[in-house]
C-alpha cells in the first residue's frame, strides 16, 4: 500500500473528525433511527429513510478516515530545510501582477487553497518542488500559464 504524505496538523484534524463521528454523530443518528422506527410504517417514513442515509454516510466517512490514518506518513516540516519539498511554506510573487501569495504544500486530504494549504499534487506545487529561493517557475494552470518567483521558503 502506498503511504499518504500528511502534516501533523492534517493528521490531528482527521483524528479529531473521527473522534467526533464516533462519539457524537454515530450515537445521535442511532437515536434518530430508533425514534423514527417508533413512528410506525417504515416504508413511508421519510425521517427513517433520511436517518438511515445519514448513518450510511457517517459509517462510510469513518471507514475512509480510518483508512487514511492507517496509510498516513506524517511528515514534520520543522525538521526539513533547503529547497521546496512537502511541508514547505513558500512565498511567491506573480511575475505578471506582482501579487504575493504564501502557500504551505500539504497532503491531498488537508488541502484548502482558501487557507493557503496547497495540494502536493497540484500543478503549482509540482512546479515548486525542488526549486530554491530566487528561482522562477512556469506553471500551466486552468486559468492559463503563470510565472512565479520564489521569494521565501520556510519550514514551520
Amino acid at each position: 500500500m502506498e503511504k499518504i504524505p500528511m502534516t501533523r496538523a492534517g493528521y490531528n484534524a482527521l483524528e479529531k473528525e473521527l473522534k467526533t463521528l464516533k462519539s457524537e454523530e454515530r450515537p445521535a443518528i442511532i437515536r434518530a433511527i430508533a425514534e423514527a422506527r417508533e413512528h410506525g410504517d417504515l416504508s413511508e417514513n421519510a425521517e427513517y429513510h433520511s436517518a438511515r442515509e445519514k448513518q450510511s454516510f457517517i459509517e462510510g466517512r469513518i471507514k475512509e478516515i480510518e483508512g487514511l490514518l492507517g496509510m498516513a506518513d506524517v511528515i514534520d516540516p520543522t525538521k526539513l530545510s533547503g529547497s521546496v519539498k512537502f511541508g514547505a511554506t513558500v512565498t511567491v510573487v506573480d511575475e505578471d501582477t506582482d501579487d504575493e501569495k504564501t502557500w504551505q504544500i500539504v497532503g491531498e486530504q488537508e488541502a484548502n487553497i482558501e487557507k493557503g494549504l496547497l495540494n502536493v499534487k497540484s500543478p503549482i506545487a509540482r512546479a515548486l518542488i525542488g526549486k530554491d529561493e530566487g528561482d522562477s517557475v512556469e506553471v500551466r494552470t486552468p486559468g492559463g500559464d503563470k510565472a512565479y518567483e520564489i521569494l521565501k521558503i520556510e519550514y514551520k
